[in-house]
């Protein structure tokens, strides 16, 4: 394996795992999930602080709310395949800007 491909698998991972960890960390913090209607308060704080939230949180909700209409309506084999691609390009970008950004700020 190059050193570019395993560079972008870990991007894809740390992406991944950022995505949860954010998701995780609001859910605790506020007790109710995370979700994109936080954007649908209209021009307020609250979704002004929201959007870095859902720019590193997208990947996480993407696959959880793609499983959970799985689960309850059984979408069709292209919906799902297109959110997969979708949420792992996602990661892939944040995953990148994150490791850009340590390394800056490491250097």
């Amino acid at each position: 394996m190059s050193p570019q491909s395993l560079q972008m698998v870990l991007a894809l991972a740390l992406g991944f795992a950022v995505a949860g960890l954010c998701s995780s960390a609001y859910q605790l913090a506020t007790s109710r999930l995370p979700s994109f209607g936080l954007l649908a308060t209209g021009p307020s704080a609250g979704a002004f602080a929201a959007v870095p939230l859902l720019m590193l949180s997208a990947p996480f909700l993407i696959m959880r709310n793609t499983l959970l209409g799985e689960s309850q309506g059984g979408n069709r084999f292209q919906f799902v395949f297109f959110a997969t691609l979708l949420a792992g390009f996602w990661s892939l970008m944040s995953g990148l800007v994150l490791v850009q950004t340590a390394s800056l700020l490491l250097a």
